[in-house]
């Protein structure tokens, strides 16, 4: 009979081989599509108000159909923002300006793939809502429903209990960063409807220029106008200033006007643009989106915009992992993942992906690189250090595990309300507002898969538990998944640069 020990080593000697196993897997371009599918399904299972028909996700129904009624406006439609049923303006427009930037920047692979239509179908339920939102030269509602009492819920977005309260800012009330974003969010998704919906495209574009001079003429936080309505969850953390680079940035690159160009001279210093380091990207930190955007300009001979370019390489050499710049400020985990925070850590991961795949096509095109401390980093390790980033969420990671729902070996226990919880299709009864907690509380698998849901992902250890109750590690939200599209385009047509 086998000693205890034997079967300890065993068992032992088995973990590590599953372990190095899943370390050394590769993905297929077959498999970047199968995910890059998933990763834009995410979108359908957020959706809130009367459902289209090209919703692709059956056994989610319409929800928030009297949203904006406390207001007295319509504000149907839109994304719930995580796994709660709250509408917050500020991620979710950031999430509809990356969406659209994947567009801009990688269309032919999007088109190559067969996505297009369905991250354009995305775009638009989105800008939508931003047009319904922006409802006067000054004014723009921000949120829909109070997070403290939805929090207090366990509900489907169905069926939900909470108040629908709607929140604006507006003259008297300022948002610049929200008003920032909407201003970018509308101007990305002008280019990416260009030549496929011109009259939308123009449509949009127009609200991008109002709600961009609202934001830039009322100046102010709107967390210090909102407090407790959208404070602690999406406080402004890093001011107003970054949204007015990001937003002018976005109408500069919509439009090639030289009025927000010389916006963007004249500011570049006073708001930060310019002079502003940072190792991260992010619903509430803009400037090295912006710093890289503009950097596509100074490569092509734009003057005046070389302070953004090298702000943009600072942005570059400080997030990729030590062995390739000696500038690297960033903590990465054993298994190569960049650790940021607890809460959340994967949007980062995305968001930087995104941004060293979207500068590895920019230097490509210009044939440069970049010079971190003396080394010339090219297109193709940028390229690199994306997959490898990629790879890990896919599953190339120690534990093995897929952090992205449906693909490969993924985690079961969500914390998202509608996945937890039986949808009204197989329990019509309702559930009450305490009563979900029953589900919330469960050991047991979701009934609905979150399918593409990008999830907070593990620790600075590469630990992660499976748990609802394990808000930071166990919630997906929009802008984690809204950077990978472009990403995994571009890896499922395997380009090189």
């Amino acid at each position: 009979m086998m000693s205890r020990l034997t079967l300890h080593i065993l068992v032992l000697a088995t973990l590590v081989w599953v372990t190095l196993t899943s370390m050394a897997l590769g993905f297929s371009r077959a498999d970047y599509a199968n995910a890059l599918d998933k990763s834009i399904l995410f979108f359908d299972l957020q959706l809130s108000g009367k459902l289209p028909s090209w919703q692709r996700l059956k056994w989610r129904g319409d929800s928030g159909l009297s949203d904006g009624r406390s207001g007295r406006v319509d504000l149907t439609g839109g994304y719930h923002d995580a796994g709660d049923n709250v509408k917050f303006g500020l991620p979710m427009a950031f999430s509809l300006t990356m969406l659209s930037w994947g567009v801009v920047e990688f269309r032919d692979a999007l088109r190559r793939t067969g996505q297009l239509g369905n991250t354009l179908n995305a775009i638009r339920w989105g800008t939508d809502y931003l047009l319904k939102a922006s409802t006067g030269p000054n004014e723009l509602w921000v949120q829909v429903g109070d997070p403290n009492t939805d929090h207090n819920c366990w509900q489907r977005p169905e069926e939900s209990d909470p108040p629908r309260t709607s929140y604006k800012v507006d003259a008297n009330r300022p948002g610049s960063d929200v008003a920032g974003e909407t201003a970018a969010a509308l101007a990305a998704a002008s280019i990416a409807f260009r030549g496929i919906d011109n009259a939308y495209s123009d449509r949009v574009l127009a609200r991008a220029r109002r709600v961009f001079d609202f934001a830039d003429r009322y100046r102010g936080k709107y967390s210090d106008v909102l407090g407790g309505e959208v404070c602690p969850f999406y406080c402004s953390y890093s001011g107003y200033q970054d949204e007015l680079v990001w937003g002018a940035a976005w109408l500069y690159k919509a439009t090639l006007e030289s009025g927000y160009l010389q916006y963007l001279y004249r500011n570049g210093n006073s708001l930060g643009g310019t002079t502003t380091t940072v190792n991260a990207f992010s619903w509430d930190n803009k400037y090295a989106g912006a710093q890289i955007l503009l950097a596509q300009f100074a490569f092509e001979g734009v003057n005046g915009l070389q302070g953004y370019k090298n702000q943009a390489d600072g942005y570059i050499c400080s997030v990729l992992p030590r062995s390739i710049s000696q500038f690297n400020r960033l903590q990465y985990s054993p298994g190569g993942m960049p650790y940021y925070m607890i809460n959340t850590n994967m949007q980062y991961v995305t968001s930087s992906s995104f941004l060293l795949t979207t500068y590895a096509k920019y230097l490509s095109a210009a044939r440069r690189t970049v010079n971190c401390g003396g080394r010339q980093v090219t297109a193709a390790t940028l390229i690199s250090a994306a997959q490898s980033q990629v790879d890990y969420i896919l599953g190339r990671n120690p534990r093995g595990l897929s952090y992205m729902v449906g693909f490969g070996r993924y985690p079961t226990r969500v914390h998202h309300r509608a996945a937890s919880m039986p949808s009204m299709r197989t329990h019509p009864r309702k559930i009450q507002c305490l009563e979900g907690f029953n589900w919330f509380h469960s050991w047991n698998s979701n009934p609905n898969v979150a399918m593409g849901a990008i999830v907070g992902g593990p620790n600075q250890n590469d630990d992660f538990d499976d748990a609802r109750q394990k808000i930071a590690q166990t919630e997906p939200a929009l802008y984690v998944n809204s950077p990978i599209v472009g990403v995994l385009s571009e890896l499922a047509v395997g380009r090189r640069y």
